[in-house]
């Protein structure tokens, strides 16, 4: 049984120990765990743990110091091997040892010389177990060589050849790194035509004149020595052909003139590599590096293609101007061939490149520790591989196995090493060497046989928490051997855990995939083995996540204000979380205006920057959460910048400029002013606008204008500040574009033409010596233009005109460059004076007793002298025709408007005398007046009386007075009296119709009934008909003997108990009743309402000593506002236009022998004064008292 050896577990946060269990699950513990107590009684042979690298490349100057640690138990000891033979450290003073370590120090730097110990060493470790060895480490010291001297010849060619200019290094250890500079150690400009080779060349694809230089130095720099060697410098002169002459060129030799080739362009050919193929090794993981230089004019490009499949897209790199191709980490797969092409205008070129891709040893299963107990089985595997295929050889403790102690236990096959039945005699460490010729590969791995009974690592009574729904591991790191098993129990008496819920992993860890409150508890880890047994016990708390019940929101607020972030956190009760508030993943800023409470994060007096991700984040021990929200800082933008004027025209120009910063909210458009320095300097107009998306815009200018002009930028947020004004630009004069606006002839006077216009303001001149010309003509004459030309004024006056005569008028701006285009000629007319003629022919037609029309014929229009603007009618009433007396009114204008010869005259009074006449108006003023004309209107029909009163009320009778309407329109002929009588229910009884002389202005109405209202309908007539009527209303007295009686059986004891007991007696009935109808019985009364249309059943009340009436409600209608009559008994005209509507019938009732009230229902509604048979008579509250007794 083989014996795995489970290392020591440390107690980590949830989040962690998933990652800590997969590693568990993927590499089995090969170690002895390191645990002192362990280590106290645990052998354990040797493993090389640190050791120098087996080329070992040393500075000279300083101490060689060769590395080689390792561990075991016992510590093992060191002894060392140089070039395959013991190395004597005691012997060389030079040459110490680490104490506890195998690492050498050799002091050279008192004495000695590094090439001195130059040489292959190994390192071996040894205790009672066995012997671990390093790699061969082989010694050298690094070399940085001078150049040779060589004497370098300046070189000469023609422009357009190619050259090399040649570095060869000398040979370093390490290779240098080679570089191009001139004498001030500046690096040379490289470029597709100069590059420098992989191997340190400089080449050219063709010179140039500024090739020229006497300073091309090659430098090699050795970096582990951190010196630089250069090469003697190389003088190079480009000359052109036109430079030689024959004489010159005849006594140039060869290495003065490099070439012969002409400068005239050519196809490419390779300056590297040479011919058309070539061949290239590399080892796999190196970077393969693959070259192409070619020469040619214009200068070659170079490309490159895999002729057998594709490059590799994420390891290729292409350096030096695409002329190097680079794959890193080469495998095999990228053997092959690859070709280069060189092109330019006049053709192209090939080369291929065959890659072979080897590689030294490389494992695929390198050997693993074991740790058996006494008896089990084993194996080791070595495997490896390599191009070509690596040969394995087997060490065991140092010695080929072939000449090592036999072990019976052991078999060789091969790569691997089979262990059978195993003692504590088959301890030993084996190394494997996997070797081919382009390097080797040396594993160290022990066999270590022990019997140990089973120890348990992890400390007892390690208290685990784990937030809710969350993984739970519990760590039981143990020790023995043989391996021991593991059992999991819960609680004091608990079984063994099953892997149907719990996860058991081979390193003893428990895991419960979701922990919920329940896995509380003590858990108690068990490890046996065929020695013994070990427990420990582990505690689990569960707790509540972490949760962020109110997260932050994303915020846009304007620069200059406050923005508050809010994040409310809930967690559990036992842990105490911290808040922390982050800026785009880093602290807060140190800044006041950043205030941080309980939940809230305020941040004040917003600025640009500090726009960004906020994120809250909640930490406990356990957990952590966060949430984050953007904050969008905008505002209106910046101004617009680097304001430029180009392509200026006479009337045009460019401006560009550079859009500010938006400030978090895009430009929505560009407003472009323009300043008139020449004219209103300081004052910006609006030019034009272009969309937030241009950055130019063409702007049309006027001539003769001093322009600057500046940018603003706009936003959803409003405009930014204007830029900075532009450069000026004046344009050129030019002959104004536009003649003066509303030209205008009219006369002051009657003997004068006033010519006024509407300036050009400077703007609009285009030049300097803004003037006008003006120029009139009579229409209907055969006159030439009168012309004359004026300063920059706005008005012209020609005298001495015929009074109203039309004119042609224009007037033109001119400057000292020219005139305006011809101008619109416009009418106009000299000055108007009063009209000499008035209408004729006036006459009227009254069309009713509020209404005349006015016919009359027209004045000439040379009688008008001016502008006809219409006719005016003045009219008055001269006297009443009902008295006849003669009093003057005010006199009314009516005016006609234009060349209109009749008009209506509203609102006359009937029955007047009135007198008008008619006068033409014009632009001066009215006319003479046209004879007078007399008309009278027709009688038409009163206003109401003024008002009615009704005065001395009796039991039987009522006096009514009034006074006249106060506009009787007419003579009156009588008036009209209609009454009727209202009963208690608002019900209108017949209507009485009487007719009253009209001199009357006082009438009594008799045989009325007593203590009964009447409402009275009164209105006056003249021959055109009815007037307007004014109504009141008034009631008749009370009979007094009947009044005394009802007062005095009120006031009886008898009578007063009597109704106590009547009115206790209905509200008992009523109680019964309203049992029996909950509990579904009938009663005579519901059965007499189940037969009418659901009315609505009130109940009786005492009011004033009688009692109320049952009715309908549809019949009981309130009076009208004015039914009421005031004190005086007067009612006013504009008082008296309502009536009473809608009023219904009255309703009889009476009680049965069981109390309950049958009723009968009726209803009846006129919208008109109602007129029959009916009684007249209401019943009152003494009747209704007097039928109930």
């Amino acid at each position: 049984m083989q014996l795995e050896i489970m290392p020591r577990k440390k107690r980590l946060p949830a989040g962690r120990a998933p990652l800590l269990l997969l590693l568990c699950q993927l590499v089995r513990a090969l170690d002895v765990p390191l645990d002192s107590k362990l280590l106290e009684d645990l052998v354990q042979p040797p493993t090389i743990t640190q050791q120098s690298p087996k080329d070992y490349i040393i500075d000279p100057r300083e101490n060689i110091v060769i590395q080689c640690e390792a561990k075991g138990k016992p510590p093992p000891s060191f002894s060392w091997t140089r070039n395959g033979t013991h190395f004597d450290i005691e012997k060389d003073p030079l040459v110490t040892m680490k104490p506890g370590s195998g690492t050498l120090t050799i002091n050279i730097m008192s004495e000695g010389k590094a090439e001195t110990y130059e040489g292959v060493y190994q390192c071996t470790a040894r205790n009672e177990r066995g012997a671990a060895i390093s790699n061969n480490i082989v010694v050298r010291p690094s070399r940085s060589p001078l150049w040779t001297k060589e004497k370098l010849e300046p070189i000469t060619l023609r422009n357009g050849q190619s050259l090399i200019l040649p570095c060869r290094p000398p040979l370093g250890l390490p290779p240098p790194i080679i570089f191009w500079m001139d004498n001030s150690f500046q690096r040379l400009p490289q470029s597709e035509r100069v590059s420098q080779g992989l191997n340190g060349d400089l080449y050219f694809s063709n010179v140039l004149p500024e090739d020229t230089r006497e300073d091309y130095i090659c430098y090699a720099r050795f970096n582990h020595t951190q010196t630089i060697q250069q090469k003697q410098p190389i003088s190079v002169k480009v000359i052109s052909v036109d430079e030689l002459n024959d004489t010159i060129a005849a006594n140039l030799n060869d290495s003065e003139f490099y070439s012969a080739k002409s400068n005239r362009e050519r196809p490419p050919t390779f300056l590297t590599p040479e011919g058309n193929a070539s061949h290239k090794e590399e080892l796999r993981g190196n970077v393969l590096s693959l070259e192409c230089i070619a020469e040619g004019l214009p200068t070659p490009i170079i490309y490159w293609i895999k002729e057998d499949g594709t490059l590799p897209i994420n390891r290729t790199f292409y350096k030096n101007f695409k002329k190097t191709l680079q794959i890193i980490q080469v495998s095999e797969a990228d053997s092959g061939n690859y070709q280069c092409i060189a092109k330019n205008p006049l053709g192209a070129i090939y080369h291929t490149i065959s890659v072979t891709v080897k590689a030294a040893p490389y494992w695929i299963m390198a050997p693993q520790n074991l740790v058996l107990s006494p008896g089990e089985d084993g194996r080791l595997i070595c495997r490896a591989n390599g191009n070509p295929k690596p040969r394995i050889s087997w060490l065991s403790n140092g010695v080929p196995i072939e000449i090592a102690p036999d072990d019976p236990s052991r078999n060789i096959d091969g790569d691997t090493i089979i262990f059978s039945n195993v003692q504590e005699r088959s301890s030993a460490v084996y190394q494997c060497n996997a070797s081919n010729e382009y390097g080797y590969l040396l594993a160290n791995a022990f066999v270590n046989v022990l019997a140990e009974p089973p120890r348990i690592l992890t400390s007892a009574n390690t208290l685990y928490q784990v937030i809710t729904d969350r993984p739970a591991l519990l760590d039981c790191a143990f020790f023995g051997s043989p391996l021991p098993t593991i059992e999991w129990f819960k609680g004091a008496k608990g079984s063994a855990l099953r892997e149907d819920i719990y996860v058991l992993h081979e390193n003893g860890t428990l895991e419960i995939p979701v922990a919920q409150k329940d896995s509380t508890g003590t858990y108690t880890c068990v490890a046996r083995n065929k020695l013994g047994m070990a427990k420990n016990e582990v505690h689990l708390e569960i707790k509540d996540a972490t949760r962020i019940i109110k997260q932050p929101e994303y915020a846009v607020v304007q620069r200059g204000g406050t923005v508050s972030f809010e994040c409310k956190v809930k967690h559990d009760h036992t842990l105490i979380p911290t808040i922390t508030w982050l800026k785009d993943s880093g602290e807060l800023p140190n800044d006041g205006r950043f205030t941080v409470d309980k939940d809230h994060l305020v941040v004040a007096d917003v600025w640009d920057n500090d726009g960004g991700t906020y994120t809250c984040v909640a930490n406990t021990t356990l957990d952590n959460v966060s949430a984050s929200a953007v904050l969008s800082v905008v505002d209106v933008p910046n101004p617009p910048f680097d304001l430029e004027l180009t392509d200026q025209l006479d009337k045009s120009v460019q401006l560009s400029w550079t859009p500010g910063n938006d400030n978090n909210s895009p430009i929505t458009k560009f407003i472009i002013e323009y300043e008139d320095a020449m004219h209103e300097a300081g004052l910006w107009h609006h030019q034009t606008e272009v969309s937030g998306m241009q950055t130019t815009a063409q702007l049309k200018l006027s001539p003769y204008v001093n322009y600057s002009f500046r940018v603003m930028a706009v936003n959803s947020l409003g405009r930014s500040l204007p830029s900075e004004a532009s450069e000026q630009y004046l344009t050129k004069a030019a002959e104004p574009d536009t003649n003066p606006t509303a030209v205008e002839g009219l006369g002051s006077e009657p003997d004068n033409l006033v010519i006024t216009w509407k300036p050009l303001n400077g703007f609009e001149s285009n030049g300097p010596g803004l003037q006008y010309k003006v120029s009139w003509r009579q229409k209907d004459g055969d006159d030439e233009w009168t012309s004359v030309v004026v300063a920059n004024v706005s008005k012209y006056i020609v005298s001495g005109t015929p009074t109203f005569v039309p004119y042609l008028i224009k007037v033109q701006a001119l400057n000292d460059v020219g005139f305006a285009p011809e101008p619109a000629v416009v009418m106009g007319h000299s000055g108007e004076d009063l009209p000499m003629v008035a209408p004729g022919n006036v006459r009227v037609n009254v069309v009713n007793s509020t209404l005349a029309e006015v016919h009359w014929d027209p004045v000439p229009l040379k009688s008008i002298r001016g502008h006809l603007q219409g006719y005016r009618i003045y009219y008055w009433k001269a006297q009443s025709s009902s008295k006849r007396n003669r009093r003057h009114l005010e006199k009314k204008i009516l005016t006609f408007q234009g060349s209109k010869t009749h008009g209506m005259l509203p609102g006359l009074e009937p029955f007047s005398h009135y007198t008008l006449n008619v006068r033409v108006v014009n632009g001066k003023g009215e006319g003479p007046a046209s004879p007078d004309r007399v008309f009278n209107t027709p009688e038409g029909v009163p206003s109401a009386p003024s008002s009615l009163k009704i005065v001395n009320p009796t039991l039987d009778s009522l006096t009514l007075e009034w006074d006249p309407p106060s506009r009787p329109n007419g003579i009156l002929t009588e008036y009209t009296l209609k009454y009727q009588p209202i009963n208690s229910t608002h019900e209108l009884g017949p209507l009485v119709d009487l007719k009253i002389p009209a001199n009357k202005t006082r009438w009594t109405l008799k045989n009325l009934n007593f203590s009964t209202r009447y409402k009275f309908y009164f209105y006056a007539q003249t021959a055109a008909g009815s007037g307007s009527q004014i109504t009141e209303e008034a009631v008749t007295n009370v009979d007094e003997a009947m009044a005394s009686r009802q007062v005095d059986i009120a006031t009886q004891g008898w009578f007063i108990g009597l109704m106590c007991a009547v009115a206790l007696l209905i509200l008992i009935l009523l109680i019964v009743c309203f049992i029996r109808r909950n509990k579904g019985g009938k009663y005579p009364v519901k059965e007499k309402e189940d037969a009418h249309a659901d009315p609505e059943i009130q109940p009786m009340k005492e009011d004033d000593g009688t009692f109320g009436e049952y009715s309908d409600a549809e019949d009981h209608k309130p009076l009208k506002k004015g039914s009421r009559t005031p004190s005086d008994r007067t009612v006013k005209k504009e008082d008296s236009d309502d009536s009473l509507v809608d009023y219904g019938e009255g309703v009889n009732g009476q009680f049965n022998e069981d109390g309950s009230f049958i009723g009968q229902y009726s209803g009846k509604k006129e919208k008109e004064p109602a007129e029959g048979n009916e009684s007249s008579e209401a019943p009152s509250p003494v009747n209704a008292m007097n039928s109930f007794v």
